[in-house]
């Protein structure tokens, strides 16, 4: 049950509850226990101590080091440097729950990173957490292992939530689409992801929520899942937002179905082999074309045109993502048209030709903005240069961000 506040949770604390939601992880693990202390072939010796007692790596009389994947770790207050050359695989250490949260830490602590995660809510602990080395979703949680999970995205902008209604709107749509019952009703779901970027302290940056079907085991169907979860964390980019044109390319990777391309679903693997072939080829993001050959839309992102005849063009949006900055254009760019900066808008097919003849093309997204595109494939747009309709949207987005109405900002509760 969840109330109008929503706490706040230790990495130490998360893992007790967790262990209280799981009690046959406690009768699996002593199964195990109980089954390598018995076996013939047992681990060594230091195996079955704590991991504080294990062999170090300057043992060079041993010629043992501890097998972490990471590149530094914490013991008794200092910082060793293990090489992954080193690492046996053969002596694998059991880790207690402070262990195993420790090095997650140092982990993180040791990449370099662009963005920071500064807090996250879970239902499977019913709390909120500020600790990174924290921030774990169970490995039975079929989002995880079965893609069966949706998400969305709402912006921080100056201590409010952009659009954060619309976008929780077509959240919950997406988890109908999935079959996917959400653990709490709208509001409570709401309230929640407020609390959680309001214990963030984040005044610039974005929330992202998750629900899936839940954890319970390794199957495929979902029978086995005792609840639904909700996941939400706060992210915080450490590099400034960049404007500047862009190229894009055709994509070769097949676009979703219009079922699983219209709902927001974890299954991003198309979208991830569209954007690393654009990385690939020197360009920014890969267009995907539905099977008419019509332009669709980004792996993340919605494109729109202005044509010769200046009217603001956008494909429809029934066979893909209907995303809600796009729509949120929609409606400010009637501004445009009546003071002449536009004759029109249209919501229609878009061929490629006469995408690639437009004066102006854009890609639209709550993470892009409106951002310039200067080429598609080896075709210039308009003159090579950011347009002036492009740039008007973008301001328009900017300012409704910072100043728009209550419709579009939920203020954060600091």
């Amino acid at each position: 049950m969840v109330g109008s506040y929503t706490s706040k949770i230790s990495g130490e604390h998360l893992f007790h509850r967790i262990r209280l939601k799981a009690p046959q992880a406690h009768h699996i693990t002593s199964h195990v226990r109980r089954r390598s202390s018995s076996s013939s072939m047992a681990a060594p010796s230091f195996l079955k101590r704590p991991i504080s007692e294990t062999p170090l790596v300057n043992d060079k009389s041993r010629n043992l080091c501890l097998p972490l994947h990471f590149s530094q770790f914490r013991l008794y207050g200092r910082r060793h440097v293990v090489k992954s050359s080193l690492i046996e695989s053969n002596h694998v250490p059991i880790l207690s729950a402070s262990e195993a949260i420790e090095r997650l830490r140092t982990s993180q602590e040791s990449c370099k990173r662009t963005q920071r995660y500064l807090a996250m809510y879970s239902s499977v602990f019913g709390g909120v957490t500020t600790d990174q080395g924290a921030m774990v979703i169970p490995m039975d949680d079929h989002m995880v292992h079965r893609g069966h999970g949706v998400f969305d995205t709402a912006a921080i902008v100056d201590g409010f939530l952009y659009e954060l209604e619309q976008h929780l709107d077509r959240f919950l749509g997406s988890a109908s689409k999935a079959k996917i019952k959400p653990p709490f009703d709208k509001e409570t779901t709401k309230r929640i992801l407020v609390q959680t970027a309001s214990a963030s302290s984040c005044k610039n940056g974005s929330l992202r929520y998750w629900l899936s079907s839940g954890p319970g085991d390794f199957q495929l169907s979902p029978s086995g899942c005792h609840q639904s979860t909700l996941y939400a964390i706060v992210i915080q980019d450490l590099s400034p937002p960049n404007y500047n044109g862009i190229k894009v390319i055709t994509s070769s990777v097949p676009i979703k179905p219009p079922q699983f391309a219209t709902m927001k679903s974890v299954n991003y693997l198309p979208n991830v082999l569209s954007k690393m072939e654009a990385e690939e080829n020197g360009a920014y993001a890969a267009i995907w074309l539905d099977e008419q050959g019509f332009v669709a839309e980004g792996p993340n992102m919605n494109v729109a045109f202005v044509t010769p005849e200046n009217d603001l063009l956008m494909p429809r949006f029934d066979k893909i993502l209907s995303g809600c900055t796009s729509k949120r254009v929609l409606e400010l760019v009637r501004h445009l048209v009546q003071i002449g900066q536009l004759r029109g808008v249209q919501v229609r097919d878009v061929s490629v030709e006469e995408g690639k003849q437009a004066r102006e093309m854009m890609l639209i997204g709550s993470g892009v903005v409106v951002r310039p595109v200067l080429q598609w494939d080896d075709q210039v747009i308009g003159n090579g240069k950011e347009g002036v309709v492009t740039e008007f949207l973008r301001n328009l987005i900017l300012e409704d961000m910072k100043n728009g109405p209550s419709t579009v900002r939920t203020l954060i509760p600091y």
